[in-house]
């Protein structure tokens, strides 16, 4: 049994996470603002909690503070404690961290100590943890972005390039978002940006930064999250394989992904990029989706985002995009044109 907790850094503290279960003693709020993935939140203090510690150690003093968490934490440590024996299996062990690697984590730390489970604490806590991961998320790597015009499949095709046995991160998988106006319908709440970083880097560390690694082209934003800078400059920086098919390639996979929604829905998502269509063209879109028209309006829309997505490629060098110019909706088919060109793209530039 552990009298005091063991201390680690933040590398070795995630090589043991994946054998070892993670809890963040920190409040709900901070835990629903950003966490280490798979952590279990076993918070020391409520949110109201913690604010009444901290009002008395800004009024008072330090003890006053302290004797105050004593008071809050004491009727509830039985239940703390009981939850920490669930969540440490036969093992009996236990990750904790806490804001900075302080007082609340090795507070709990010492309360399951008493029940025999060995507690390892983040040194510097998630503070240290964020640091690290912000500036993983700028290490160099062998991306390739997978791009192409609205409806283009090419989320499916990441599907099929990770079966083909590539290096794969769907983002906006993480971000419960497809990118466009229309972008979260039928997806869960978005994390917050910072969490969302926390993902991404938690998906980058599956793999071998010295292979390439396939993503999607996005803007900066992924609906309400932000990518981070470092990262998103290593994709700015990418050669693109981008698919160019014509709009009647794409409208059965259109119709189908988002014929289950509702006229409401759909119109409130075209609604959100009124001023961009136009006056004319919202109204025609809106009339056609309440016609049950939905082709007309999908056309409609993809002229917008066609332009868009056009102009965006042309102010990238001329030599970082290649164009395929398909004309199959076949995830398969296209999987491995784009395989075929990044084998290209990748025996170009180690000739270089």
């Amino acid at each position: 049994m552990n009298t005091y907790p063991v201390r680690t850094g933040v590398k070795e503290f995630i090589e043991l996470s994946g054998a070892i279960k993670i809890i963040d003693v920190r409040t709900p709020s901070e835990y629903e603002r950003g966490h280490i993935p798979r952590s279990f939140n076993i918070p020391l203090f409520s949110d109201d909690e913690r604010a009444r510690v901290g009002t008395v150690y800004k009024q008072q003093n330090q003890i006053s503070a302290i004797m105050e968490g004593l008071d809050i934490v004491g009727p509830k440590m039985s239940c703390l404690l009981k939850k920490g024996m669930q969540e440490s299996g036969k093992e009996k062990k236990l990750l904790l961290y806490c804001w900075r690697g302080g007082s609340r984590s090795e507070s709990m730390a010492w309360l399951f100590s008493n029940a025999g489970i060995d507690c390892t604490v983040l040194e510097g806590g998630y503070k240290a943890y964020r640091n690290h991961i912000l500036s993983e998320l700028g290490i160099s790597r062998k991306l390739i972005v997978l791009g192409g015009l609205t409806g283009s499949g090419k989320t499916a095709i990441l599907s099929e390039l990770s079966i083909l046995g590539e290096q794969v991160i769907d983002m906006e998988k993480l971000a419960c978002h497809k990118g466009s106006a229309f972008g979260a319908l039928g997806q869960d709440k978005q994390p917050s940006s910072e969490h969302f970083a926390n993902l991404l880097h938690d998906e980058l560390r599956k793999y071998n930064s010295d292979q390439r690694l396939f993503v999607e082209d996005e803007s900066h934003n992924i609906g309400t999250v932000s990518i981070t800078e470092n990262f998103f400059s290593l994709m700015k920086e990418a050669p693109v394989i981008a698919l160019m098919p014509d709009i009647k390639t794409r409208l059965p996979r259109l119709r189908t992904e988002y014929g289950v929604f509702g006229h409401d829905q759909l119109i409130e998502s075209v609604q959100k990029i009124s001023r961009k269509l136009g006056g004319d063209n919202t109204k025609k879109a809106v009339n056609a989706i309440m016609e049950n028209d939905l082709d007309t309006a999908i056309e409609i829309v993809l002229k917008y985002y066609d332009k868009t997505y056009g102009y965006g490629l042309s102010q990238k060098p001329k030599e970082k995009v290649v164009y395929v110019e398909s004309p199959s909706d076949d995830p398969q088919e296209n999987a491995a044109k784009v395989k075929m060109l990044a084998d290209k793209i990748e025996a170009t530039t180690t000739a270089v």
